[in-house]
């Protein structure tokens, strides 16, 4: 497992003086990359840190469940690197508990140009080259599944393959066009799903983590199981994949794209007894997903002023709006 070089002193400096509410009014600014959700990537506004992207997990109750955590994350990483093949960026987790006794994770990973980001891309190459990345990823992918299907009941990964989670090797961007062949890096790693035996390692609660106290056991009830077991399923994250193209304002590619995921699984993967995926599946999933997640933000907004109405940290760094 490749690694980087963190200085681990600053890192505690960070996050001592953070600003969850506005990162870049912190001690030490930060930008924020990208919001997951469970996890925020910001880039640290220091000497020598700037070239990272850092991911702030800041859902545990204690040291143990944070090393547990990070015992499986590196478990999960050499899994997908070794055993499975997937090109992954160089990486290093850190674990650390704040001034006002909270234990965080961070993974730090080698910072992205952000033009060669797959949900990027889409908006600047052609149709046929869309066509061929999402191709690529549905290869790259299948190395997972195929490893799934040999080791079932033994040792299985979880996986979220949509577009905003592969950058493509080389990219220029002067050229507007992708190389030919695809070269792909992943770097969606912060849930590491992995069954042993059948059984969920990723402790489910960790999930809960963020969402309010007083949605916890809707979330449980009616999501949770969902979540755990989606990103196991091929067809299930290929239409993932597909309706993650509305969300990235490019409607107009989902026709294509379905037929694309339909054909490569009818020709590489021989699932006959599934349904071809259709678009009114894709569109159903999507407002599904758009609604739920919109909710969701809209609560832990709720949950963020009552913490402050009560003068309670809130740790989680919130968008003030997700584009779907």
């Amino acid at each position: 497992m490749s690694s980087l070089q963190v200085d681990i002193d600053l890192l505690t400096q960070f996050e001592n003086g953070l600003n969850e509410r506005w990162p870049e009014r912190s001690q030490i600014p930060a930008t924020v990359l990208g919001y997951g959700e469970i996890s925020t990537v910001l880039e640290i506004d220091a000497e020598g840190q700037r070239e990272f992207a850092f991911k702030r997990m800041p859902m545990f109750n204690s040291n143990e469940e944070a090393e547990a955590y990070e015992a499986l994350y590196k478990e999960y990483i050499e899994a997908l690197q070794q055993s499975i093949g997937i090109q992954l960026l160089p990486e290093a987790i850190v674990r650390l508990q704040n001034n006002r006794g909270r234990f965080v994770a961070y993974i730090a990973q080698q910072k992205l140009p952000a033009e060669a980001i797959g949900h990027k891309l889409i908006h600047h190459v052609s149709r046929a080259d869309i066509r061929r990345l999402v191709q690529a990823v549905l290869h790259e992918s299948k190395k997972l599944f195929d490893f799934n299907a040999q080791h079932q009941g033994e040792i299985e990964l979880g996986f979220d393959m949509q577009i905003s989670n592969w950058a493509v090797v080389g990219f220029d961007p002067q050229r507007s066009e992708l190389p030919d062949p695809i070269e792909l890096v992943y770097f969606d790693t912060s849930a590491p799903l992995l069954r042993r035996n059948g059984h969920e390692q990723l402790n489910p609660e960790l999930f809960l983590r963020s969402a309010p106290s007083f949605m916890r056991w809707i979330i449980r009830l009616l999501f949770l199981q969902d979540v755990l077991t989606r990103y196991y399923d091929f067809r299930k994250v290929a239409v993932d994949l597909i309706a993650n193209f509305y969300k990235e304002q490019r409607p107009d590619l989902v026709p294509a794209l379905v037929e694309v995921v339909n054909q490569f699984f009818a020709n590489e993967v021989g699932q006959a007894n599934d349904e071809p995926i259709g678009i009114k599946e894709v569109e159903s999933y999507y407002r599904e997903d758009k609604l739920i997640w919109q909710v969701y933000l809209t609560f832990r907004k709720i949950d963020r002023a009552l913490h402050r109405m009560l003068r309670k940290n809130y740790p989680y760094i919130l968008p003030e709006k997700i584009e779907r």
